[in-house]
């Protein structure tokens, strides 16, 4: 039984240089080497492996064998897995993260999430994203526990000690409830009459939450941590809530959810901040991230007489 040798890196190069050329001295052109290197480097390749990789007889432009064509696919997997190691090393030398831990607000637009990491991914391909999707005060607690780098936190941030903030826009939250259910269907809603029904109240078990309550109207609550299983209850008539309007405007179309013109819980603006710790501030992928976060939140619009939640 053969044992092949182990190719170098180099021969590899030359390797997919004449595959993607066409020739020997494209491939010296495009390698800025001369014909004889290229045609050295191969030799030496189809040695060590013992196997023959072009066919060069009867012909100006060198053909794949059928052994050729077979390693094609992993002489490229091996290129581009060294050329990734070497711009994550780069990264490194220069100051950028291997890695990035972003916590965000549930109630921040999804859309809008995905557009900017859609564009980090182009723009940082080597720094890995660790994506957390947190409620309330969590995202405070993550990045003061250094679970998270940077965080896009709702307004429970503001003043905290040791914690850096920039403004990153905001969303209208609004009270709302199924067609179906009591509230939905007065018109107009009575003052107190909200606190006749029950409430679905999004909820978390931070330190900086817990025992506290937000826009809280009814003593009579179901509370729960998941702000898209809120959404379902809402949408079965179990009780009435608010919610980020962005997230259930396709439901006040369709009908499946009614906005509650209540006098007592008109809604209000819910602001979201870019965070980092003070002792610790982001590098250049995270900085981008949040500069995106940024840039955004400038075109948002508030509604007309809503107060800040």
């Amino acid at each position: 039984m053969s044992n092949p040798g182990t190719p170098t890196f180099d021969q590899l190069r030359i390797f997919l240089a004449i595959v993607d050329t066409g020739s020997f001295a494209a491939a010296g052109r495009k390698l800025n080497r001369a014909v004889s290197v290229i045609s050295y480097g191969i030799s030496n390749l189809e040695a060590q492996l013992g196997l023959t990789l072009f066919d060069r007889e009867g012909t100006r432009k060198p053909q794949l064998t059928v052994a050729g064509r077979a390693l094609l696919a992993e002489v490229r997997t091996i290129s581009d897995g060294i050329d990734g190691l070497r711009a994550k090393v780069k990264g490194l030398l220069d100051g950028l993260e291997a890695e990035v831990d972003l916590a965000v607000d549930v109630m921040f637009p999804m859309d809008r999430l995905a557009r900017v990491l859609r564009a980090f991914a182009k723009e940082f391909p080597t720094v890995q994203l660790r994506l957390h999707a947190e409620t309330l005060g969590a995202i405070t607690a993550m990045v003061l526990d250094r679970k998270a780098i940077i965080g896009i936190s709702g307004p429970l941030s503001t003043g905290v000690e040791a914690i850096e903030s920039v403004s990153a826009g905001s969303i209208a939250m609004v009270p709302v409830a199924a067609p179906d259910h009591p509230l939905g269907r007065m018109d107009p809603i009575p003052p107190g009459a909200g606190r006749e029904y029950t409430q679905i109240v999004l909820t978390d078990r931070s330190r900086f939450t817990e025992g506290q309550d937000f826009s809280v109207l009814s003593p009579k609550t179901w509370r729960l941590a998941d702000l898209g299983t809120k959404h379902a209850l809402l949408r079965e008539g179990i009780g009435w809530g608010n919610m980020p309007l962005p997230m259930i405007e396709d439901d006040l179309v369709a009908g499946t959810l009614v906005r509650l013109a209540m006098p007592d819980q008109p809604g209000g603006t819910y602001r979201f901040s870019g965070i980092w710790r003070r002792d610790t501030p982001p590098g250049p992928a995270a900085s981008w991230l949040l500069d995106q976060f940024v840039m955004l939140g400038r075109d948002d619009r508030e509604l007309p007489g809503m107060g800040d939640v």
